[in-house]
């Protein structure tokens, strides 16, 4: 806020002081306010805005160097309230063509400046995201014979490397892989990540252990910081920030991401009571939430894995909830698709391949 009140003028200051503050820039790599000056009461509560179109204008009508900002703000500016929702600011800036919005109180005070540049750049994340590629990929034999699944492409790049570039878009840049079956492939593709400015590191896993087992082979000096985990054949578009947000907000052990998944009874199903039948109800459909194979967990539970042993990820969480922790779910209506047989790998190349820019 210190840096904020450096751009931050009363109706009476002069046009003077608003280019000074229109140019203030406290250092090279601190992207604050460029471009703007909010012209605010008292009580810092927003009363208008000055940029440079303004100024421009101002001249351009006679005004000058001692004029009073009053004479020429925009007295009814944009602005957001504390606790909006940053995609929702993204959106009104886009289609409101402007690049600054201030956020308010509910006294109208401000407390905050977003600026289009600052919300386009992603936060950079330090959590570790472990992405699990040890599969056989039995289901996706032949190909699997050659390649392990993880390197399998869609489109013209392997289905892990867009994982991890979809990552990287969401500011991540740790990543651990697991690796099992052509272990070897997968370290010499990936390498340490210096191909995509990121660090990868590996764990292998002398037997499989399924996609909770290998938590126990993790390094213990991690850090301190909650885990994306997820299985290395799955195509999604989820926002990675908005699921590291949702689970730090609600404070529970584990977040579970789910999926909508229905299914249709292709035959009439009878309801039955003793032996009579009371109804008829010709090809329903089920609705269930399924496991879609992404998950956040506290690091805490690391140490509750050994590595030694087989285990899953719902057993692992299911033993959470036994625990009396919470396990929250989140719902992911963004793309998804879980590239397990060759007939979605033939859908995903088909279908999805422009989703992601291949």
């Amino acid at each position: 806020m210190h840096l904020l009140k450096k751009i931050i003028l009363r109706p009476h200051d002069s046009m003077k002081m608003a280019i000074e503050a229109l140019n203030y820039n406290p250092l090279p790599d601190v992207k604050i306010a460029k471009g703007i000056v909010l012209v605010a009461d008292e009580h810092d509560a927003l009363i208008g805005t000055i940029t440079d179109g303004d100024i421009r204008r101002a001249l351009i009508s006679k005004y000058n160097l001692n004029s009073h900002l009053l004479d020429f703000m925009c007295t009814n500016p944009s602005c957001a309230i504390e606790g909006d929702n940053k995609q929702e600011i993204l959106e009104k800036m886009k289609s409101l063509g402007i690049i600054h919005m201030p956020i308010l109180n509910s006294l109208g005070q401000i407390i905050k400046l977003e600026t289009l540049g600052q919300l386009l750049t992603n936060k950079k994340h330090d959590n570790t995201v472990f992405l699990m590629a040890g599969g056989f990929g039995k289901r996706l034999k032949p190909l699997t014979d050659k390649l392990p699944k993880p390197l399998i492409n869609i489109g013209s790049k392997p289905i892990l490397e867009i994982i991890i570039e979809q990552f990287i878009e969401h500011g991540f840049h740790n990543f651990i892989i697991s690796t099992h079956f052509k272990a070897s492939m997968i370290t010499d593709y990936f390498g340490d990540g210096g191909k995509w400015n990121v660090q990868i590191k590996y764990v292998h896993e002398k037997e499989p252990l399924g996609t909770a087992g290998a938590l126990g082979l993790l390094p213990k000096n991690m850090p301190d910081l909650p885990i994306i985990i997820m299985n290395g054949d799955i195509l999604t578009k989820v926002n990675f920030n908005e699921l590291l947000e949702y689970h730090n907000k609600n404070k529970a052990i584990a977040t579970m991401c789910m999926r909508d998944y229905s299914f249709q009874v292709p035959y009439g199903v009878l309801k039955i009571q003793k032996n009579t039948i009371i109804d008829i109800v010709e090809k329903p459909t089920h609705n269930f939430f399924i496991n879609a194979g992404i998950y956040v967990i506290d690091s805490k539970i690391t140490s509750q894995v050994n590595g030694l042993h087989y285990l899953d990820m719902p057993t692992l969480m299911t033993n959470q909830i036994e625990l009396n922790e919470t396990v929250n779910s989140f719902p992911i209506h963004e793309y998804w698709m879980d590239i397990g047989r060759i007939n979605e790998l033939n859908k995903a190349n088909q279908e999805v391949a422009s989703m992601f820019n291949l």
